[in-house]
């Protein structure tokens, strides 16, 4: 799959790209687009400019979150960032990349230049609505900087591997959190981060080196530092694609990437479950 707006099967028009098989009609009924009364399908943003990394990084996205691939379309930010409608959807993913929110603009990749602008003006909707939104990596740290908080290279970075979440008191009455282990293991790996808990935002989760490495805002607004969607495989793949990329010492990737699968990381890949469960799959 290349390139804007893409996904194996469409329920309804969502863009202008888009289409209704032939034959098939379609009738508005608030939250769902008709055809057998399917759900509106989420949208994973995307700022891998590898394929491989995207490419797994959606593939993972659809086996965590026990979705189809009609029930995720996938929009390749480093590409082309079409007008996108929230309507059109029943919620939004943020993945992570290279990009880095708090890069002075001169340092930022040209393609991030293009579509940075725009997901801020997405993410301020987002917010303003209380829309079903999951954020990772990236997408923790373009919430936090939309909400006016401070995310820099100045503390909290986390080399390439394992780390232990624990989950805050707010957690315990969380619909994605409630009954999960108050400390289980995540992947991370990133060289910004949040300084402090954003304006406005619930600290759900921490770790030693992170002090925030999940949060929300409102009731429906969610972001991890951590990695929902990686596995020991998934953590392999980009080990190699961003072996030269500053995250770790390159003589160390042989090192990282046995760590990685000795590692049990079930949790994070649970609460990715139960955001799609809540917000699409059991609608």
């Amino acid at each position: 799959m290349t390139g804007g707006l893409t996904g194996d099967r469409m329920a309804a028009p969502l863009a202008t790209n888009f289409s209704l098989p032939s034959g098939l009609p379609s009738f508005p009924v608030a939250g769902y687009s008709i055809i057998g009364a399917m759900p509106k399908p989420c949208v994973l943003l995307q700022l891998r400019p590898e394929t491989a990394a995207a490419d797994d990084e959606y593939d993972a996205v659809l086996r965590m979150g026990g979705l189809a691939p009609g029930d995720l379309i996938r929009v390749q930010m480093d590409r082309e960032f079409p007008d996108l409608t929230l309507d059109d959807f029943s919620a939004v993913i943020v993945g992570g990349g290279p990009s880095n929110v708090s890069n002075p603009e001169e340092r930022k990749y040209d393609y991030q230049r293009e579509f940075e602008p725009k997901l801020r003006k997405l993410l301020n909707e987002i917010v303003a609505r209380d829309f079903p939104y999951l954020g990772a990596c990236y997408g923790l740290s373009i919430l936090a900087d939309v909400l006016g908080g401070r995310v820099s290279e100045e503390r909290y970075g986390e080399t390439v591997g394992a780390t232990s979440i624990e989950l805050t008191a707010q957690a315990r009455q969380d619909p994605l959190l409630a009954d999960l282990p108050q400390s289980f293991r995540a992947f991370v790996g990133h060289k910004e981060a949040c300084q402090e808990v954003p304006p406005g935002a619930v600290l759900l989760a921490d770790s030693a080196g992170c002090p925030v490495q999940m949060v929300r805002v409102g009731e429906h607004v969610y972001a991890t530092q951590f990695h929902p969607e990686l596995d020991g495989d998934g953590l392999a793949l980009r080990i190699e694609i961003y072996r030269n990329a500053g995250y770790f010492d390159p003589e160390e990737a042989d090192l990282l990437t046995e760590l990685g699968h000795r590692e049990s990381v079930p949790i994070p890949a649970e609460i990715l479950r139960r955001f799609m469960h809540r917000y699409y799959l059991d609608r």
